[in-house]
């Protein structure tokens, strides 16, 4: 049986119960919070493994929830996977450059956000931090602590950018549909393609930071994504 610590942060009673009975079904220990306020204080002491958080939530919202649990080196490295039933993309892109991991729109399917959990947290527990490095021309990557570099200049990623950008160079120069890349990153074709689309977004705001330019990632209309070499 599993025992990772998971906090579901849901003022919704019904969808807070059904993911708790679901994920203790599959071997989790689920704890519920229903506002922001009830989250921090359940996170800061029961330090769970990782996070479901609704965005919409009463007393503080999801992203200042975020905010302060990535700014305490005591929560810092907790996984956090959004909920919205906001359709704004902008929405998201914010919630990841808070340091959420990962998100998911509603509604949702229970095996989907279970793909998703899996899918984090196998990432972390195989970390090995041995320091694999793929290159593309003076780009490096180290595909186990998420570290990219260019010329003196480094950014970490976030374990799913990681994986994105790792897949994209091993298949390069060939393109990588977005189902290939859903199924390769999360272990599942269920998840709404524009899921992998603003994570894309982001990867490419981060490259930039590093004075390179972000069409290194290619879209390819109707068919998804590859690497310019």
């Amino acid at each position: 049986m599993r025992e990772e610590k998971i906090l579901v942060v849901e003022d919704e009673k019904s969808i807070a119960s059904l993911i708790k009975q679901y994920l203790a079904m599959k071997g989790y220990d689920v704890i519920v919070a229903d506002d922001g306020d009830k989250a921090l204080s359940i996170c800061y002491e029961a330090l769970p493994q990782l996070v479901i958080l609704d965005l919409m939530l009463p007393t503080m919202d999801g992203w200042e929830v975020c905010r302060r649990l990535k700014k305490d080196p005591a929560t810092a490295d907790i996984p956090i996977i959004m909920l919205t039933a906001r359709r704004d993309e902008r929405d998201v892109i914010e919630g990841l450059e808070l340091g959420a991991d990962d998100y998911i729109k509603k509604p949702f399917s229970l095996s989907e956000l279970h793909a998703r959990i899996k899918s984090i947290l196998r990432r972390r527990s195989s970390t090995s931090r041995s320091g694999e490095l793929i290159k593309v021309g003076e780009m490096e990557l180290n595909a186990d602590t998420g570290e990219l570099t260019y010329e003196d200049k480094s950014i970490s990623l976030t374990p799913i950018e990681t994986e994105i950008l790792k897949v994209l160079i091993e298949n390069a120069p060939k393109v990588v549909s977005r189902e290939q890349l859903l199924v390769k990153v999360w272990g599942t074709s269920l998840g709404e393609t524009r899921t992998l689309d603003a994570h894309i977004c982001r990867l490419r705001a981060k490259i930039k930071e590093l004075g390179i330019n972000p069409s290194l990632i290619v879209t390819i209309r109707h068919r998804g994504y590859k690497i310019a070499v």
